[in-house]
């Protein structure tokens, strides 16, 4: 820790501050992060989730990472598990207003986020204070009001995705435009020092410093991390978009869906996942299979990360069928005599009818890791009974007929 007191930030806190902000893409005021390490205590560093969604993904350990390394500084990580904020729904970089979820899901999906983020933080009560912000926001009309008179409507129009909805005659709900004044207001509840985020965050980071500025609190320094980008290389890695690695993913599944991603993504996703560069001489296929090994052995442990890779091997590479396939039972249509393979399929794997025939037109099914021929929906039950049913790469079901 740096000492209080001199004409500016000591050397030691210039250093802490320039290395604490290696890999962000904001860390606003200029000068403020070595400021605020100067001041001879340890800092109170907020990052707020909102459990929206039952689990946490990799794409969040981006911002749990460098929290940690706060941690590791001496500061006390403040996890704000945003109960209310949830309720409301983050409209940042939406295009449209987030559905509203029932108390009781984000009551259940908070415990789990809680659970899953302790896995990656130092957990020294000294390090670590975990609250949930319906501590403060389930305030008065009174309080309410104080806090919305922080803030006007032209400041939050500004905002970028407010501003292109607006601008489109696209409707904004009073309730998304609450959104930042209440995460603002967290900051003055917990005396927040500096707050962690996605860049998607910067303008409620800044509108807090000014509603912290309004309440006659310290402002606090905005340092935003770079989203990270799902497997689709595209949108940024998000549940709802089902292009993310969850952290309580099966290592199988973990495995999978890592080396499913594009060969661009690599480079991002060593430097904020590992906070290591990719070695340029590597392949792409091997650079995605020392990725994907890493998470697996992050999460799960180094025997299940070399287990998940020779299963992979075994299906994918080998062609192999799985040594532990689920049966599954069916019933054998007594008319036709016959089996409707997307009606077998819905049954299997809980597809849609649609989906169901895609995959067949597509050439995504397999039986004994033969490609069913294109246009066929029906099979005789002796091609099928107790044979090994595949959908895509990763699905697999041995089929047992009943009558």
């Amino acid at each position: 820790m740096t000492a209080a007191g001199g004409e500016g930030p000591s050397e030691q806190a210039l250093e802490q501050a320039a290395w604490l902000a290696r890999n962000a893409v904001d860390c606003l005021p200029e000068g403020a992060l070595a400021a605020k390490l100067s001041l001879g205590r340890p800092l109170r560093i907020k990052f707020g989730v909102d459990p929206t969604a039952p689990d946490i993904h990799v794409g969040h350990t981006v911002v749990f990472q460098k929290l940690r390394e706060f941690q590791d500084l001496g500061h006390r990580a403040v996890l704000i598990i945003g109960d209310y904020t949830a309720r409301v729904g983050d409209p940042s970089g939406r295009s449209t207003l987030r559905p509203m979820l029932a108390p009781a899901e984000i009551d259940a999906n908070a415990q789990t986020y809680q659970e899953q983020a302790l896995k990656i933080l130092d957990l020294d009560p000294e390090r670590l204070e975990v609250r949930f912000n319906g501590e403060w926001l389930d305030m008065s009309m009174e309080s309410l009001f104080a806090l919305v008179r922080t803030t006007t409507v032209g400041q939050l129009l500004e905002r970028d995705d407010f501003a292109k909805r607006y601008a489109a005659h696209e409707p904004i709900s009073v309730l998304e435009l609450l959104y930042p004044l209440i995460q603002g207001y967290d900051s003055v509840a917990v005396r927040s020092d500096v707050e962690l985020g996605g860049t998607d965050q910067k303008f409620n980071f800044l509108l807090a410093r000014d509603i912290q500025r309004a309440y006659g609190c310290a402002q606090q320094v905005a340092l935003t991390m770079p989203l990270l980008t799902g497997i689709d290389g595209k949108l940024k890695m998000s549940k709802s978009y089902n292009n993310h690695v969850g952290i309580t993913d099966p290592p199988d599944e973990m495995y999978g869906r890592t080396l499913s991603i594009p060969d661009q993504s690599l480079s991002t996703w060593y430097d904020l996942l590992l906070s290591t560069r990719l070695d340029p001489a590597l392949a792409p296929r091997d650079a995605k299979r020392s990725l994907a090994r890493a998470l697996v052995t992050r999460f799960h442990g180094e025997q299940a990360a070399g287990e998940a890779e020779e299963r992979f091997d075994a299906v994918h590479v080998r062609h192999e069928v799985p040594q532990d396939v689920p049966d599954v039972e069916f019933a054998l249509d007594g008319d036709s005599g016959l089996v409707h393979l997307p009606a077998l399929l819905r049954a299997a794997f809980g597809v849609s009818s649609s989906e169901a025939r895609r995959s067949l037109g597509q050439g995504a099914v397999r039986i004994d890791g033969e490609p069913v021929e294109e246009g066929m929906l029906d099979v005789e039950p002796e091609a099928i009974d107790g044979r090994v049913l595949q959908l895509g790469k990763r699905r697999f079901a041995r089929i047992r007929l009943t009558r």
